[in-house]
């Protein structure tokens, strides 16, 4: 192949500076989606309040931030809030803006799954004369999760990949990595088939993990809507 270095290739396939882009990529996925699925939970909950100001509030949130790309989120909290005194460091701007988008698709994906478990369950768990905490833990989340987790698993996917658009403000993940090795050895090809491999190969793994995870809690008898797609 012309101007191909498959030394080049195999050695950046093994090199210490890709591999730490790996590894924060990594977990950079990992705290992103645990901070996004405990704000969007709280989120879901707010959506289906009776209170109108509450549910609207919750409504805004996710409406804002699913429909602003993730790369002026970032942008927004990395360059523009240091204006309004609130500074953040390169690792904690990503963060944010990962977990509050996923948050939004979350909340939504949730919300669906709480709202699939039938009405008649709950309404017989207060005639037995449980509380509301009783019902959610005991009820209704238990089998909201059998909806909730192929859509989360999807998340998951989608988050291992989305990771790469922190490297617009300098997060060193593996995008970010794989462009200053770019910068410094001039070997395009190489580098970026050698992180198109680490993505293929995160994402591989992960799909081999949610399916034990669904194989786990077990699918639905159906499925309805969940409209957390993006």
């Amino acid at each position: 192949m012309l101007n191909w270095n498959w030394a080049g290739f195999f050695g950046y396939l093994v090199n210490p500076f890709i591999l730490e882009g790996v590894f924060t990529t990594v977990w950079l996925t990992v705290v992103a989606i645990a901070c996004g699925l405990v704000l969007g939970f709280a989120v879901a909950l707010m959506r289906r309040s009776r209170h109108r100001l509450v549910s609207g509030t919750a409504g805004a949130y996710v409406w804002l931030f699913r429909g602003t790309p993730l790369l002026v989120q970032l942008i927004v909290i990395y360059t523009a809030l240091p204006e309004v005194g609130l500074r953040f460091d390169v690792w904690q701007a990503a963060l944010i803006g990962l977990s509050l988008n996923e948050a939004a698709y979350l909340a939504e994906i949730i919300r669906a799954g709480i709202d699939a478990v039938p009405q008649g369950q709950v309404r017989a768990a207060r005639a037995l004369g449980m509380r509301e905490g009783q019902i959610m833990r005991s009820v209704v989340l238990p089998q909201a999760v059998k909806i909730i987790v192929p859509p989360l698993g999807n998340s998951v996917n989608g988050l291992l990949k989305t990771t790469s658009v922190t490297s617009v403000i300098s997060m060193e993940e593996l995008l970010r990595r794989t462009q200053v090795l770019i910068q410094e050895r001039f070997q395009v090809l190489e580098l970026f088939a050698v992180a198109a491999i680490y993505y293929l190969l995160l994402t591989t793994l992960w799909d081999l993990v949610q399916r034990r995870i669904e194989h786990r809690f077990g699918r639905p008898d159906r499925q309805i809507g969940l409209d957390g797609q993006r």
